[in-house]
């Protein structure tokens, strides 16, 4: 049986060596690129493969890119073209057409490591490309001709999207996450150009960010004292080219950043932004405005379309986090245009339709998905949306049908993780999805049968071989079961919770009775896979270290299972195998295979290990012992063959027998097939390798995965060998591939599959039925654990509510009621633990009263030792009977103390550092160091100047300043003797009052004209230059190094003063203290209780205290060393000797006792002496006899002396007391004034020390902004040195334009010269043609077929309709012509007595002439483009040349500024303090701006030159006013003449032009006028009384009429009310009456009123014709008439004179 098992595998070896791999069917999804190739096809990129899928039928096509991943994608559904680029060095363009999948072209661009993305033209053959980093470049391709038309790289730049404009080609958008770009490629003939115009954006707030130009200077602005105003960029110090656009931080205003963006109808832009503003984009004038939201005016709740799919949400805080993202701001993240308006959509998973009207929109939500949407896409009819989710869904939706939008693809939220094929392994597969996701797949086709949520992250998944049941492990370390003997509805039936640690591995053994899993920190553990036995957990062993890679092998005779383990131990860094068994004995009697905590017991499971040479990565195992390896470090493929007899004990490396390199990227992972004849490899290149088992050659190999999808993820072969599951990493595709099959060449594998399925169809049969029997589990069968494991701990706690619990009860307790779910490992060892307990319970108790007992007697002992002194008491820790706790606890706080003392210790460390830096900058480098003099009385303090010595750099420039100053002296003298010597000799007396008037002004005006009083307190003034003459960069360098000088002389100056004072005080206060020791000793004596005041230096007066720590300042006890403490006890017990001795020497015993301690009596004691009373002064006076009388008036005596002189010496003593008392106030008083002078000295010298940093600060600000105005001056000519470049680029390019132009125009001015002589020759040619034919044939000739008329669908939904003036559009309209003349062409049209031959040489002319025409058109056409592409040139040009001027002009502009800047020096006067009052206050002008300050001397030789001049000019008006006195009298005298000439001549016009009428006849005629006049003034008021009557008489009549005509209007309403009832009747009438007409046929009727309407047209036009000539002769009779009338009345003429 064994050689035929052999014979049969050397067969299928051979067969498969001649097999083939095919791709069977893809599945999977990316979110991202999904686009429609045409009105009912989408596809999108997965991994290596584009799928088309058919949104109707569902059926999907594939197509597979044969270099790898698929990296940039396109698709253009008017074309139904797609275009992808690889992902490999030197990246090639790909473009195939559908539904032939035929590849079209093949672009070979310049980059160099990947394409970011692709965009079609709308129409025509344009594709544009984006190329990733190092290049950056944005290319324009003719993708039928596969041309590069034009590209243009931008460095550093991503862009995230790009689009061409649908109605104009030329024209593209790209947008990042930053900016907006349009391009415009111009056309020149056959060359391309891209032009790039950035769309200015406003902030983030929406607000429009106002434009502004850096660079250049603006003149509005102005600053008279500071200067001329610069640009940042020259104020910064920059003058290349950061300098245009350098703008500081503060200024730089975030703008909005764009996230999608659309092209209208009209070649505008709209543009989503992730701030949710919503703006329009002119893409002529790149104005970005902001659209607001304007709700309808019956604006009613938005409707939205459902759908149905299955839930996404379905945790309570999944969908409490869903609700809140609605709630926010919707951010836009796709767009799509369409005829009605825009649909968008974004972050809150809504489409919503946009109606635009200027600036504002209205808005309505057409349909949710509860997903953020990234992209939204219409089909080329537009007539159904394309809706994409960023998990990956599609849907789809028809706004015209308004129908329910459906999804086409459900993809998974994540990647596929593994796949497997479902028990026997030739109808279905599982896959499962790091989510948790599981789906069905038919395998036939892939097509998609079901889905289950487990809604928790996987980790592994497999199939068993014995149930149509799926195990899948989680991270969590739960294995789900799930029943999919119903593939259309998969259940999980059974959930096992292991332990804490996450499952890694799942393997089933061929016979399905065991499902053994590999879990974290080298777990196993062992379950039985028939759910007939409830998937029950039979043991579990811990391996020595983490579980890379599991392998079973079932042997049928024996019924046992081999388990293989590889192991990877980090400490010997190479492989490790342990292999153990599996007997029937551990579902048989489970309790004698495991210890009491479930392990498998090592004699049951026989365990042994091999040590192999290599680190592996996986690992196979044959059942011949023969193991495949894959190495870790390097990509090989090592095999394997293990010793029969292998000890535990024994640790011998095995080496390998064989090994064979792999051209696959390490680390990998193997396969063997079922059969065991084909060992599969496959590592993170994603190539499929298929070895022979046996030889390790390569038979097959498939690249269905790629790198940059980090390669493959698992793989998996059907029972049957037929059919290979293939999962990729990060890529999300599953790939099925299936063996080319030619007769029998997998019949070996089918052989075994039969075999496999007849051992195992009665498991499969019994084990289905328990399975559907099984109920379905889900989160409510938990809780009756939960619910079970409360009650039990509630007993527990009721049984026990007074007893103590122990250490062992609290734990076993606290297990019960902290855990809500137990895992299996944990319930084993919580079983032995309470099997231990009662093992135990007899020992426990035991030891319990022990423990009790043991308690009381410490508690006692505690009492006691609370009761004794404190230093008799024990600490609390020395009753810890712990000695091992006692040991930790001390040395925890020794660790705790030694690392307090080292933090303080580097505390302390740094401190002392930072405090020696500190002294050194500010103490140690100090030559005069900083203190201060305090008053004794007062509150003054006056410091000191800290100064610091001048480097030797300083002082040797300021020598060499005062060497230069010198030498200018000298020679500036020099020149002074010469000038005076050439010059002529002053007089005497004006020398004499000259030098006078110098004298009283030189001291009133030097210190005004140097700005300070720094001569006045130790400044040399007279180095100085003057402050007029400072106009070079070195003088004001110069003058800086002077000035500082003199603060350093003025300093210097005043602590001389200083110290004196200092000392003073010193002295004052030593004499001070030799008078309080006088103080002292009288207080002492008169025994006063006044305090004696003791004046001292502080401390700002002795900074060097501060460097010192005395040890009075210290209140905490000093650290001492061991060291130390010895030595200070030693010291302290000397002096105690010391004392001892000094109290036990007998001569100063005695001097204490017979004289106080002193040789001799002071007056001082006077005031002690006491003179002792007699002894008998205590007996009454009766009993004194004489003698004791006279002794006590000899006492009193005494007693009165002594305090007579005790008085006279307390009076003496107080005198003293009063007169120390007084001279040290005046003393100290004395010095308080001083003190008072030196502060008013340290005032003046700090103004003066001012006014001279003031002046350094202007002469530093004058230096700063020279250097300002000579960086923008560099600045300027760095930019139009730029700009002559770019004009000289510019003027080439127009020359080169012109001349193209030129030399095309002379074409196309041949061509139409040629066009012409071809019409001209047409008779010449036919000349042989008798006449009437070739007048025939030249209309023929000159014929035309009628221009195809484009279709306007009007119904359709496309916003940008065809478009006529493209490339196909041209195409297809010469083609219909050419259609058209071949029709003309025909033997019919040929003209009656023609011959053949005449009229096929007449048709050849004819096209060649039509050929010409179209040619001339084209060129034409050209030519336009070409004059318009010149003309843009020339405009550049022109732009370029205006900014040259403007730089020229801004140049310029800044010369004059520096120059005056240079000139107009800042001077700083010293004026009067005080109030000066002008007499003409009013002629005060407060404005200085133009004033010029000149010197007083130029001042007074102008005013004398005025002087002169103003008599001169006085004397020659006088003799001007005189003369032109005569002249006004004579021009007066002829004015006169004039007017009275003018006068005299108006009247005689007056007398020619008077008109002689009647009335001035009669006038000159009658003598009586006036009687006249009054005679016909009365006949005209009789007159005017009787038309009076007429009027009243008239008036009445009129009344009357009008009573009448009332009457009438109402009768006439009345009667047009009836007629307006009759009108209706007759409109309806009408109207029916006009439908039946127009439904009629009214052809010979619109006939008839087409020529009556033209004969009243000719009508007309005859009555036009007659009245014009009757106007022509009115006016000529008019004529006649003004003639005749001119003639009958003459009128006067007026004369010239």
């Amino acid at each position: 049986m064994e050689s035929n098992e052999e014979n049969g595998e050397d067969n299928g070896r051979r067969l498969a060596r001649k097999a083939e791999l095919e791709m069977r069917w893809v599945q999977g999804f990316t979110n991202r690129n999904v686009g429609f190739v045409n009105n009912k096809t989408i596809c999108y990129p997965c991994g290596n493969y584009i799928l088309f899928v058919d949104i109707e039928t569902k059926k999907k096509t594939v197509l597979k890119c044969k270099n790898g991943h698929v990296g940039a994608f396109a698709v253009n559904g008017n074309s139904q073209v797609v275009a992808f680029s690889d992902q490999k060095l030197n990246p090639i363009i790909y473009i195939y057409t559908f539904p032939g999948l035929v590849k079209q072209s093949e672009i070979k661009g310049e980059a160099q490591l990947d394409y970011s993305l692709l965009a079609f033209s709308y129409m025509g053959p344009y594709l544009a490309t984006y190329s990733s980093i190092p290049e950056f470049a944005l290319s324009i391709w003719d993708w039928q001709e596969s041309i590069l038309l034009c590209s243009k790289s931008q460095p550093g730049v991503k862009v995230t999207s790009m689009s061409f404009n649908p109605m104009n080609w030329h024209q593209l958008c790209l947008s990042n996450e930053n900016s907006l770009t349009v391009w415009n490629i111009e056309r020149n003939d056959q060359e391309h150009h891209l032009k790039s115009k950035p769309v200015r954006l406003p902030a983030e707030d929406g607000s429009p960010m106002c434009k502004q130009d850096v660079f250049f200077s603006h003149p509005d602005i102005q600053d008279l004292y500071y200067g001329p105003v610069l640009p940042i960029s020259a104020i910064a110090g920059l003058a290349g080219d950061e300098a245009e656009t350098f703008r500081p931080k503060d200024d730089i205003q975030p703008s909005v950043h764009p996230t999608v963006h659309c092209w209208t109808a009209t070649s505008d832009l709209y543009m989503g932004c992730e701030e949710g503003h919503f703006l329009a984009i002119n893409a002529e004038t790149l104005k970005a405005s902001l659209l607001y939201y304007k709700p309808a005016q019956d604006a009613t709740e938005p409707r939205r379309t459902k759908f149905r799919s299955f839930p996404l949400l379905c945790d309570d805080s999944l969908k409490k986090e869903e609700d809140k993202r609605r709630a926010q701001k919707p951010v836009l993240l796709a767009m799509a245009y369409h005829k009605d308006g825009l649909y968008a959509a974004g972050s809150d998973g809504i489409v919503r339709f946009y109606q635009i009207k200027g600036t504002h929109y209205q808005m309505d939500d057409s349909f949710d998905v509860s997903e953020p949407i990234t992209s939204l896409d219409f089909s080329p009819d537009y007539n159904t949306l394309l809706v994409e989710t960023d998990k990956g869904s599609v849907y789809v939706y028809q706004p015209s049908q308004n129908e329910e939008v459906i999804k086409v693809l459900d993809a998974c939220n994540d990647h596929f993780l593994s796949a497997d094929f479902l028990t026997p392994g030739n109808k279905y597969c599982v896959s499962v999805a790091i989510s948790g996701e599981v789906h069905v797949w038919l395998l036939e086709d892939g097509t998609f049968i079901s889905k289950l949520c487990l809604n928790t992250q996987a980790t592994a998944m497999v199939c068993c071989p014995s149930s149509y049941s799926v195990a899948v492990g989680t991270k969590v370390g739960h294995i789900y079961f799930i029943d999919v003997t119903k593939a259309e509805m998969p259940r999980v039936v059974h959930r096992v919770f292991l332990s804490d640690l996450p499952v890694h591995h799942l393997q089933y053994d061929q016979s399905g009775q065991y499902l053994i899993t590999g879990a974290a920190e080298g777990h196993i553990f062992i379950l039985d896979a028939r759910p007939s036995k409830l998937f029950q957990v039979l043991g579990y062993l811990v391996l020595s270290s983490e579980v890379l890679g599991l392998s079973a092998i079932y042997d049928v005779e024996s019924e046992l299972v081999e388990v293989m383990a590889l192991l990877c131990p980090p400490d010997i860094k190479r492989a490790r195998l342990e292999i153990f068994c599996l007997p029937t004995a551990i579902t048989i009697d489970n309790d004698e295979c495991i210890d009491e905590r479930g392990m498998l017991k090592n004699r049951v499971i026989q365990k042994h290990q091999y040590e192999l040479d290599y680190p592996l990565s996986s690992a196979v195992r044959q059942k011949d012992d023969t193991v495949y390896g894959y190495c870790n470090h390097a990509p090989f493929i090592c095999k394997y063959h293990l010793a029969k007899k292998k000890t535990w004990k024994d640790v011998s490396v095995t080496l390998s027998e064989k090994k064979i390199p792999s051209n696959q990227f390490a680390p990998g992972f193997l396969h063997l097939s079922p059969n065991s004849q084909l060992l599969t490899s496959v590592a993170k290149d994603g190539v499929l390798f298929i070895h022979d088992a046996v030889t390790l050659e390569t038979v097959a190999q498939e690249h269905c995965h790629s790198y940059q999808g980090q390669g493959i993820g698992s793989l998996s072969f059907s029972l049957d060998g037929q059919f290979i599951l293939v999962n990729g990493v990060d890529d999300g595709t599953l790939v099925c591939l299936k063996w080319k099959t030619g007769g029998d060449e997998m019949k070996e594998a089918t052989d075994y599959w039969r075999r496999i399925l007849a051992v195992l169809n009665n498991s499969i049969y019994n084990e289905n039925n328990v399975l559907k029997s099984m109920a379905e589990w889900n989160i409510a069968t938990e809780s009756l654990l939960e619910s079970s494991l409360e009650k039990e701990s509630q007993e527990v706690l009721q049984k026990k509510p007074s007893v103590e619990v122990t250490d062992e009860d609290s734990y076993h307790n606290l297990n019960i009621l902290s855990t809500d779910e137990m895992t299996w490992l944990n319930q084993k060892v919580q079983k032995a633990i309470k099997e231990e307990i009662k093992k135990f319970a007899d020992k426990r108790k035991e030891l319990k009263k022990g423990i009790k007992k043991l308690r009381k007697t410490i508690q006692e002992m505690m009492y006691e030792n609370e009761q004794v002194p404190d230093i008799e008491r024990l600490d609390q820790q020395e009753f810890n009977l712990d000695i091992e706790e006692q040991e930790r606890l001390q040395a925890e706080s020794e660790q705790e103390v030694a690392r307090v003392r080292k933090e303080i210790e580097m505390e302390n460390l740094a401190k002392c550092y930072l405090r020696d830096i500190i002294k050194k900058e500010c103490w140690d480098s100090m030559s005069i160091k900083g203190h201060a003099i305090k008053c004794f009385h007062a509150a003054y303090k006056v410091t000191n100047y800290p100064m610091k010595e001048r480097s030797k750099e300083e002082l040797e420039a300021l020598e060499r300043v005062l060497q230069l100053k010198k030498i200018e002296s000298a020679d500036l003298k020099i020149r002074k003797e010469i000038v005076e010597f050439q010059s002529q000799a002053i007089p005497p007396k004006e020398e004499g009052e000259k030098v006078e008037e110098e004298a009283v002004t030189d001291e009133s005006t030097s210190n005004s004209l140097i700005g300070s009083l720094s001569a006045q307190f130790g400044g040399d003034t007279s180095i100085l230059y003057h402050q007029m003459d400072l106009h070079t960069r070195e003088e004001k360098i110069n003058q800086i190094i002077l000035l500082q000088d003199i603060i350093y002389k003025v300093k210097t100056a005043f602590n001389k003063e200083f110290d004196t004072v200092a000392r003073q005080k010193e002295q004052e206060i030593a004499r001070v203290k030799e008078r309080n020791l006088r103080i002292q000793e009288i207080v002492e004596q008169l025994e006063l209780q006044e305090e004696v005041w003791e004046p001292a230096l502080t401390d700002d007066e002795i900074p060097e205290r501060a460097l010192t720590v005395e040890d009075s300042e210290i209140k905490v006890e000093k650290y001492l060393t061991p060291q130390q403490r010895a030595k200070a006890e030693m010291m302290a017990k000397i002096e105690m000797e010391r004392r001892l001795a000094a109290l036990n020497s007998a001569r100063q015993r005695a001097l204490y006792d017979m004289m106080g301690g002193v040789l001799e009596i002071k007056k001082e004691d006077i005031l002690k002496i006491e003179i002792p009373p007699p002894p008998f002064v205590s007996k009454p006076d009766t009993l004194w006899n004489e003698e004791e009388k006279k002794v006590f008036k000899e006492y009193e005596k005494k007693v009165k002396e002594l305090n007579e002189e005790r008085e006279k010496y307390r009076k003496t003593l107080e005198t003293e007391l009063k007169k120390l008392q007084t001279s040290i106030q005046e003393t100290t008083q004395t010095f308080d004034d001083t003190v008072s002078k030196l502060f008013e000295r340290k005032v003046k010298s700090e103004m003066v020390i001012y006014q001279e940093e003031l002046k350094i600060n202007n002469l530093l600000y004058s230096l700063l902004l020279d250097e300002e105005l000579s960086t923008r001056e560099a600045g300027l000519n760095h930019f139009l040195d730029k700009k002559r470049k770019e004009k000289l680029s510019t003027a080439e390019a127009v020359q080169v334009a012109r001349a193209q132009v030129d030399a095309y125009r002379e074409t196309y001015d041949n061509l139409a010269a040629e066009d012409k002589i071809l019409e001209r020759g047409f008779k010449k040619e036919f000349s042989d043609v008798p006449a009437h034919h070739i007048e025939h044939l030249f209309k023929l000739y000159k014929r035309r077929p009628r221009a195809q008329k484009i279709k306007m669908h009007l119904d359709t939904a496309n916003p940008y309709g065809d478009r006529p003036g493209s490339a196909r559009a041209y195409k297809e309209a010469l083609a219909h012509l050419m259609k058209a003349i071949d029709e003309m062409d025909g033997p019919e049209n040929m003209p009656e007595g023609l011959e053949l031959p005449v009229w096929e040489r007449f048709c050849l002319a004819r096209r060649t002439k039509v050929e010409s025409e179209q040619l001339v058109k084209r060129k034409a056409l050209a030519l336009a483009e070409m004059q318009a592409f010149l003309q843009t040139r020339m405009d550049d040009d022109e732009k370029i040349r205006m900014d040259t001027e403007k730089i020229l002009n801004e140049l310029n502009t800044l010369r004059e500024e520096k120059m005056r800047f240079q000139l107009d020096l800042t001077v700083q006067f010293l004026l009067k303090q005080g109030q000066v009052e002008l007499e003409s206050a009013a002629e005060l002008i407060p404005d200085y701006t133009d004033a010029i300050l000149l010197h007083k001397s130029v001042i007074e030789e102008l005013n004398c030159t005025i002087r002169a001049q103003g008599e001169k000019k006085i004397a020659s008006m006088v003799e001007s006013k005189d003369f032109s006195k005569g002249i006004f009298q004579l021009e007066w005298e002829h004015k006169k003449m004039k007017m009275l000439m003018e006068d005299l001549n108006q009247r005689a016009r007056d007398i020619q032009n008077l008109h002689v009428s009647r009335d001035r006849q009669l006038f000159l005629r009658i003598l009586n006028y006036d009687s006249r006049i009054t005679h016909q003034v009365s006949v005209m008021e009789q007159t005017f009384g009787v038309m009076d009557k007429l009027h009243k008489k008239k008036v009445k009549n009129c009344q009357k009429v009008f009573k009448d005509l009332e009457k009438r209007i109402s009768l006439k309403e009345q009667a047009n009310y009836k007629l307006s009832q009759e009108l209706q009747e007759m409109l309806v009438s009408v109207s029916e009456r006009r439908h039946i007409f127009e439904a009629a046929d009214t052809r010979l009727v619109s006939e008839k009123a087409a020529k009556e309407h033209y004969q009243n047209i000719v009508q007309r036009r005859q009555l036009v014709d007659l009245a014009k000539e009757q106007a022509q002769e009115i006016s000529v009779l008019q004529a006649e008439v003004e003639r005749l009338r001119m003639r009958t009345f003459p009128a006067l003429f007026e004369m010239e004179y």
